[in-house]
């Protein structure tokens, strides 16, 4: 589909399936080459991210966990830079490799309260993997340590990310149609 709408907004479609699919590829290529001889544990922030790590994780091939925690920081299609935890971490993390998978980093607020969150619990080591990254938007010092795919600073939905609960299930990612 070259269009969809939702929640009367109009979107277009920015990123294939196969763009997509290339870019988990191959940063699975490079997580794998990087935790060969460890074992890390993969944490994935819902609701978002869940395609997206789906689909890594399936090209994971080292020894690993994989536990979940919720976060909000979206209203619409703006962030709120309020961060809500909504569903909790239950695993020791102290002296643990732990690599978060997020599906997009915009202005880097609920990475980086993520990234203490884990440090204060003791994690050896915190890396940072992200679908998605749009820098233009970026107000936080992170070290993003893998990076699938730039984006400029739109709204955008499909492949796990929604448009006020609409639109994750779409295999693409759609941008929206400026009003004007």
């Amino acid at each position: 589909m070259q269009k969809v709408t939702l929640h009367n907004r109009e979107f277009t479609l920015f990123l294939s399936t196969d763009d997509i699919q290339r870019a988990v590829e191959e940063m699975a290529i490079k997580i794998n080459h990087h935790m060969e001889g460890k074992r890390p544990l993969f944490l994935v922030i819902l609701s978002g991210a869940f395609v997206f790590a789906a689909d890594l994780l399936r090209r994971i091939h080292v020894e690993c966990e994989v536990t979940f925690v919720r976060l909000s920081s979206y209203s619409g299609t703006q962030s709120t830079e309020k961060i809500r935890e909504l569903l909790g971490l239950n695993e020791v993390l102290k002296g643990r490799t732990v690599i978060v998978l997020e599906d997009i980093i915009d202005t880097g607020h609920t990475m980086d309260d993520m990234v203490h969150k884990l440090r204060h619990l003791e994690a050896s080591d915190v890396k940072i993997a992200t679908l998605l990254l749009k820098p233009a938007a970026l107000r936080k010092d992170l070290k993003i340590d893998y990076i699938g795919i730039e984006i400029p600073n739109d709204f955008i939905v499909g492949y796990g990310l929604d448009y006020d609960g609409l639109g994750r299930n779409l295999p693409d990612i759609y941008k929206i149609v400026a009003e004007y």
